[in-house]
């Protein structure tokens, strides 16, 4: 007779997991570690957790936008909970990995597509887009020329990616331990205490 009363405990807690965890999954943790990564020197968790925020955002906007055809969805609220749970854990990256693969893209390098544009007669000779501006350049300089025009512009702009800073922050973490281990005697096996 008490063992009923844990068993429909426990099946109301699993049935209202994506309620329970959602918040804490979604704001109560990565607002926790915002607060760190400000106070940090580190400009890679500081970048870490504004990529999560902005992404945060277009989710809850489009949750807003689509609130009638999500609530028919069952499975949306868990969805939801675990690519949250993706982009919010370090040990996936996801924030980084969305947001250097998707969102960059779209804004900062603005590589969008109009897939409406359909030219009308007469503008298909107008050079305003990449390849035919690149096409004509190539045909007025050459070759060698644009290849040097692209690589100057690679390397004026040195920015590295999300990905590649956490890279570089992991390495001189196991450098800097790397190194501590060296000084601290208690990790050399040479030590000996009398």
């Amino acid at each position: 007779m008490g063992g009923g009363g844990s068993g429909s405990f426990l099946k109301v807690l699993v049935s209202n997991l994506d309620v329970l965890a959602g918040p804490l999954v979604s704001l109560a943790y990565p607002l926790y570690a915002s607060v760190r990564a400000i106070e940090t020197k580190s400009a890679v968790d500081d970048q870490q957790w504004l990529t999560y925020w902005v992404l945060y955002s277009f989710i809850t906007l489009f949750e807003l936008t689509f609130a009638p055809v999500l609530e028919w969805l069952p499975l949306w609220s868990y969805a939801k909970l675990f690519f949250n749970c993706w982009l919010v854990l370090p040990q996936f990256n996801g924030a980084a990995h969305v947001y250097e693969h998707f969102v960059r893209p779209m804004i900062v390098n603005q590589q969008v597509v109009n897939i409406w544009y359909i030219p009308k007669k007469g503008e298909q000779e107008r050079p305003d887009d990449v390849i035919s501006a690149a096409q004509k350049y190539i045909e007025q300089n050459g070759s060698k020329a644009f290849e040097n025009l692209v690589n100057k512009f690679k390397t004026s702009n040195p920015r590295r990616s999300i990905l590649e800073e956490v890279e570089v922050e992991r390495r001189a973490r196991i450098q800097r331990e790397s190194e501590a281990r060296e000084v601290n005697p208690f990790f050399n096996p040479d030590y000996h205490q009398y």
